[in-house]
């Protein structure tokens, strides 16, 4: 049987060039991140200080496509602290980028901060637009005056907030659109099929095979999110598989905020890897900008295809982890557990028993999950995990031939049959497809669906999962009536 092929939703248009967004904090920045992208991607607060890490994402404005990144606002400091580990990574931005905008509140003026940043950008070749942000209404004239003394030339007045001034930006970002960017964005519609289908509209498949099909996975990038709780060493794991330090990462807790996307390429396989902030008890949480990285993560975790839950070798498993596990199954997701920090692990046997015990105990409605001892630091044993994730990937798209499915659901009904009804009526299993992949779900047609048990359902579950070697990924498995061919002459 030949593979399905994914029929694309629409070809998006490449990324022209690449913009950087700059300024010090609580300027407006993230805020016009997230207009220029067209969603609430970055995360915004009236608390100066909030986005650390450069975050990346493909803007539109009236047609110009190009790749914008948000930044972490520049503050004076000393070498070797967070904030100066912040400015470099604005700095690489500032390299990166053709073009710079350099946004200041219009609303506040211009404040030495302004000045001392703006000597800095104007060391580089990078072109800077100056944007006064805050234009609306009469408030922010001044300042937009007193702006052409930081010496880049009649400043943009815009508002982020409300999407004023934004055409005054496109005429002024035209010119740039002639450099190629050499990211490119292609969105494909997932190709799967809907739930609500009868025995009649089930294809034939090609009989005598017991071969697991797998779905054309090479269409997108895979989307891979990591999580865990604050300080598992989620972001040095990242940077290990980037070789590079993109991403922020210190011994204190909560240094990620945001969740951050970056595009990379593993063997060949186009990867969107996400770091997300770290998740701890809600009780704990009262933070309301930790409540809303909370909240990024989620969302990461809802648009992943595949997770990696990170762990501490020397805390394994703790409630919350299980929780976020639990979760990561809920929604559907494949899931891979790294057993980080595997290198300065001081029981390994005992860590390896620990975690063993606590899925086969806690986590029991998914069998067979991977598990790598990692060390993000000295990179052991990354390539396994990601050689896993692959693995793990490709068997949360497989497509298990409908004949197959059949001859076991004939085997396993004999082994077992099902249960008496509540009216003491055998329950009869006639058939059994695949309706979808990603996870893998099948539905089963039945003479009395809402009669079968819940243990009966899991005997199935796990059947499919051990026959067709699907350890790892969540199974969804639906039971409805099949259609009465007689019903329509009936109501005549």
């Amino acid at each position: 049987m030949s593979k399905r092929a994914l029929t694309p939703k629409h070809l998006e248009a490449p990324p022209k060039f690449t913009i950087s967004i700059v300024g010090r904090p609580n300027v407006g920045k993230s805020t016009l991140f997230n207009r220029l992208v067209g969603r609430r991607s970055a995360l915004v607060h009236n608390r100066p200080g909030i986005t650390r890490d450069r975050r990346t994402g493909r803007g539109e404005l009236s047609g110009l496509v190009f790749t914008v990144t948000d930044t972490a606002g520049y503050e004076e400091s000393a070498a070797g602290t967070l904030e100066a580990l912040m400015f470099e990574q604005t700095r690489r931005a500032i390299i990166e980028s053709d073009v710079v905008l350099f946004l200041i509140d219009a609303r506040a003026g211009i404040t030495p901060l302004d000045e001392q940043f703006g000597a800095l950008v104007r060391k580089n070749k990078t072109t800077v637009l100056l944007i006064a942000n805050k234009c609306e209404g009469q408030g922010g004239q001044v300042g937009l005056y007193d702006a052409f003394r930081l010496g880049f030339g009649e400043p943009l007045a815009i508002s982020a907030e409300h999407g004023e001034g934004l055409d005054s930006l496109y005429h002024a970002l035209i010119p740039f659109e002639s450099h190629r960017s050499s990211s490119e964005s292609i969105d494909h519609a997932s190709g799967d099929i809907d739930l609500n289908i009868s025995s009649d509209d089930i294809i034939s498949q090609t009989e005598g095979s017991n071969e697991v099909i797998s779905e054309v996975e090479f269409a997108r990038p895979l989307q891979l999110a990591i999580i865990g709780r604050p300080n598992t060493g989620k972001s040095t794991l990242v940077n290990r598989l980037l070789g590079d330090n993109r991403l922020l990462t210190g011994p204190e807790p909560g240094v990620t905020r945001d969740a951050v996307s970056v595009d990379w390429t593993y063997k060949g396989r186009q990867i969107r890897l996400v770091d997300t902030a770290g998740v701890r008890r809600r009780a704990r949480v009262t933070d309301v900008v930790e409540k809303l990285s909370i909240g990024d993560t989620f969302e990461a975790i809802r648009l992943a295809e595949v997770v990696i839950l990170v762990l501490d070798a020397e805390a394994v498993l703790d409630k919350q982890e299980l929780t976020l596990a639990r979760h990561v199954v809920e929604e559907g997701r494949a899931l891979v557990i790294a057993l980080n920090k595997w290198d300065v692990a001081k029981d390994k046997n005992f860590a390896l028993e620990m975690l063993s015990d606590k899925l086969q105990t806690s986590l029991t409605q998914i069998r067979g999950i991977p598990t790598v001892t990692i060390s993000g630091k000295s990179g052991q044993r990354v390539n396994a995990l990601m050689n896993e994730v692959l693995r793990i990937h490709h068997v949360w798209n497989c497509r298990l031939p409908t004949a197959a499915l059949n001859r076991w659901l004939a085997a396993a009904t004999k082994a077992h049959p099902p249960p008496l009804s509540m009216h003491k009526m055998r329950v009869k299993l006639r058939y059994i497809t695949q309706a979808k992949t990603r996870p893998p779900t099948f539905v089963i047609f039945s003479t009395r669906p809402m009669d079968l048990p819940d243990a009966y359902t899991r005997y199935l579950i796990n059947g499919i999962r051990d026959t067709f070697n699907l350890g790892g990924v969540p199974i969804r498995l639906h039971l409805r009536k099949p259609k009465n061919p007689y019903e329509a002459q009936t109501k005549h």
